[in-house]
């Protein structure tokens, strides 16, 4: 078995026996101490040596297939083909952030955004753990300190409405600061999604960094791209750069009425997405990044298309930079 900095930064890592309510708890396995409305459905076995991915299949349309089997799939790192070790096409919760830009330039949109994250919500499943990342040039959590996460739209709306939209943007510090809070979610896949327009004046993170955390964190991430043409901070290639690294997708609506399909549009993505996991033969720990290529074929399915995370990076867990927070 690898050393503990394997195991902390490689995706951390899931055997993925699925153990039914109720079922798998003993002296020896307790049922853990989770917030009353956020008990698991589904218990996950951790091992931590494995590789997992979320997969999105599409056809020459661009429309989501499903009904492939194990089989049906072949992932390579860096070039070798490896062996799949788990495969499921299953909507499991999630634990999600929302990460929303609460800057001046986002005051007239905010209305919107609040409504599309609340669609989100809704056509999420139920079980999903949801928390919200608020900034400008700080950074803060919109629930109360003591509900780390909630599968409740209305506190979402409350804690996506906490904030006024004012001052600098921070988007790398929120980042940072929500995939760091990801790691305290009970659900084994994790999403973020991150609602700006991509420029950033205030942080104290550099994109380097925060590209770094996303490649050694498991957490796939949507961007969506809400700005105007004369917004001079605007950086749409930062959402695109950031969300095709983790497997995500970068949406950049021209109207503010196609927020909301978008959200529900992510919704749907994440539920309906294949699961692989597969134990690397590259078994070193050396810091080089290792690319990830997954392809699919299906009988009468023509060309598909996979999307994925593009690789990942094992490094040990350094202190992170200090974030500054809302006063």
């Amino acid at each position: 078995m690898m050393p503990s900095s394997f195991a902390h930064r490689i995706l951390p890592s899931l055997l993925f026996l699925l153990v039914l309510p109720g079922a798998g708890h003993s002296a020896q396995d307790p049922k853990p101490n989770v917030p009353a409305g956020q008990d698991d459905q589904y218990k996950l076995k951790v091992n931590v040596d494995m590789v997992v991915l979320s997969a999105t299949v599409l056809n020459h349309s661009g429309a989501p297939v499903s009904g492939l089997v194990k089989e049906d799939f072949q992932v390579y790192e860096d070039g070798v083909l490896q062996q799949i070790t788990h495969f499921s096409h299953e909507d499991v919760p999630v634990t999600v952030g929302l990460v929303v830009d609460n800057s001046r330039s986002m005051r007239p949109k905010r209305e919107d955004v609040v409504l599309a994250a609340v669609a989100f919500a809704r056509s999420s499943n139920p079980k999903d753990q949801m928390f919200v990342v608020n900034f400008n040039e700080y950074v803060s959590f919109g629930l109360p300190a003591d509900l780390p996460f909630t599968d409740k739209p209305g506190q979402l709306q409350v804690a996506l409405s906490s904030v006024r939209a004012d001052g600098k943007t921070a988007l790398y510090d929120a980042v940072a600061a929500a995939l760091e809070h990801l790691k305290k979610g009970t659900r084994d896949k994790k999403v973020l999604i991150v609602v700006s327009d991509g420029g950033d004046n205030a942080s104290q993170h550099k994109l380097d960094q925060v590209m770094a955390l996303a490649n050694q964190s498991d957490a796939m991430i949507y961007t969506l791209g809400i700005f105007d043409d004369e917004d001079l901070d605007k950086n749409p290639g930062v959402l695109k750069r950031i969300a095709k690294a983790t497997g995500g997708e970068t949406f950049l609506p021209k109207l503010l009425n196609e927020v909301s399909p978008i959200c529900e549009r992510i919704a749907h993505d994440i539920r309906s997405q294949y699961t692989i996991a597969y134990v690397p033969t590259n078994r070193s720990q050396d810091a080089k990044y290792r690319n990830i290529q997954v392809k699919a074929t299906g009988a009468g399915q023509g060309k598909l298309s996979v999307r994925t995370r593009a690789g990942y990076t094992v490094k040990p867990q350094t202190a992170p930079v200090a974030i500054p927070k809302a006063q």
